[in-house]
C-alpha cells in the first residue's frame, strides 16, 4: 500500500507480436535499397574532366585562327614589332587585303580562280561517283562484289602522297603535266568517299522503297534520282565536304605536276610568296602571305556553317530501330 505522496507508476501497455504459425520460419526484415538517381535525356551527368579537355580542345583550335586574324591586321614592321595574339598599333587589314589581290599583277585573284576550278570540278566530281557507286555497291548484287570491296578498302589504307610519284610519271607519258588536268583527274576518285557512301546507302535507302517506285514504273535512273538521292543528303554532304576539304588544301599533287605558277592553288601561290624572303634580292611580304591565308580560310568555314544544317540531319540516321 503506497502513501498519498508517494508516485504511481504505470507499466505502459506491451503491444503483442503477432502470432505465426508453428513450423514457419520468422519474417526478416527487408533492407531498403536506395534506388540510383536516373539522369533524363532533359538532364545529362556533369563531368568536370570532360569540361576541361574539350576545353583544352577549343583552345587549341582556336588559337592558331585568333593569331591569324591578329597577324591579318598588321603592316610588315608589325608583325616582328608586336606580340602576336594582340593588335598592333596600327590597324591595316583593309589595306593588306587591298595589296594582296593588287600585288603582282593580281595574280592571287587567278591563284583563288585556280583552286574554285579544281574544288568545283574535282570535290563535285569526286562526290558526283562517290554516291553513284556507293548506291550501286549497296543495292545491287553482281559478280565480283567482294573482290571490289576489298579494292576500295585497300585504296582507303594507301596514302595519296604514296601514289602521287607514280601518277606524276604516267601523266608525263600522257602529256598531262603541267596543265589542270593533271590536278583534277586524281581529284575525282576519293575512295573514302565511296566507302562511306556504301556504309550509308546500305542503312539509308529501304529495299521496300525502291521495290515500289519499281512496281509503279519508275525507270533505275528515275528511281535514284527522286528516291534514293534525297535520302542520301547527310551522306552526300559529308563526302562533299571531305572532298572539298581535301582539294582546296592540296598542295603536295599541285607542288609536283605543276611549273606555271598560272596554274598554281592558293597553297602552292601562297608558298611561293612565303620562299621569296629567302631567295636572293626576294621581297619579304610575310603580311600578305597571312592575309592570303586568312582569305583562304574563310570560304571553308563558309561551306561549314552552310552545310552544317544537311550534315547534323542525318548523324542519327539508323540509330532508332523501327
Amino acid at each position: 500500500m503506497t502513501g498519498p505522496s508517494s508516485p504511481v507508476t504505470t507499466a505502459s501497455p506491451t503491444i503483442p507480436a503477432p502470432a505465426r504459425a508453428p513450423g514457419t520460419p520468422p519474417r526478416l526484415r527487408t533492407p531498403r535499397v536506395r534506388t540510383p538517381r536516373r539522369h533524363t535525356a532533359g538532364r545529362p551527368r556533369r563531368s568536370v574532366l570532360l569540361t576541361v579537355l574539350t576545353g583544352l580542345v577549343l583552345l587549341y583550335s582556336l588559337i592558331p585562327l585568333l593569331w591569324l586574324v591578329v597577324s591579318a591586321t598588321k603592316t610588315q614592321e608589325g608583325l616582328a614589332g608586336s606580340f602576336g595574339l594582340w593588335f598592333g598599333g596600327d590597324f591595316a587589314l583593309w589595306d593588306n587585303i587591298s595589296a594582296t589581290f593588287t600585288y603582282n599583277d593580281g595574280v592571287f585573284t587567278r591563284w583563288f580562280l585556280n583552286t574554285l576550278l579544281y574544288v568545283v570540278v574535282g570535290a563535285g566530281g569526286a562526290t558526283f561517283l562517290a554516291v553513284l557507286g556507293g548506291y550501286a555497291l549497296a543495292k545491287f548484287d553482281f559478280l565480283g562484289k567482294r573482290a571490289v570491296f576489298a579494292v576500295v578498302i585497300g585504296a582507303v589504307a594507301v596514302p595519296g602522297t604514296a601514289l602521287a610519284v607514280p601518277t606524276f610519271l604516267m601523266f608525263s607519258k600522257m602529256g598531262l603535266t603541267d596543265t589542270p588536268w593533271a590536278v583534277l583527274i586524281p581529284s575525282l576518285i576519293s575512295p573514302f568517299g565511296l566507302y562511306l557512301m556504301w556504309v550509308f546507302a546500305t542503312e539509308a535507302i529501304p529495299t521496300e522503297l525502291m521495290e515500289a517506285a519499281r512496281i509503279d514504273g519508275a525507270s533505275e535512273l528515275r528511281t535514284f534520282f527522286q528516291v534514293a538521292l534525297p535520302l542520301l543528303a547527310p551522306g552526300t554532304v559529308t563526302v562533299l565536304l571531305f572532298t572539298m576539304v581535301a582539294t582546296w588544301n592540296n598542295y603536295f599533287l599541285p607542288l609536283i605536276m605543276l611549273k606555271d605558277p598560272d596554274w598554281y592553288p592558293l597553297t602552292l601561290g601562297l608558298k611561293s610568296w612565303n620562299a621569296q624572303a629567302s631567295t636572293a634580292g626576294g621581297d619579304p611580304v610575310f603580311h600578305l602571305v597571312i592575309t592570303g591565308s586568312l582569305i583562304t580560310v574563310l570560304p571553308l568555314i563558309a561551306a561549314f556553317l552552310l552545310l552544317q544544317r544537311y550534315w547534323q540531319s542525318g548523324l542519327a540516321a539508323g540509330s532508332v530501330k523501327e
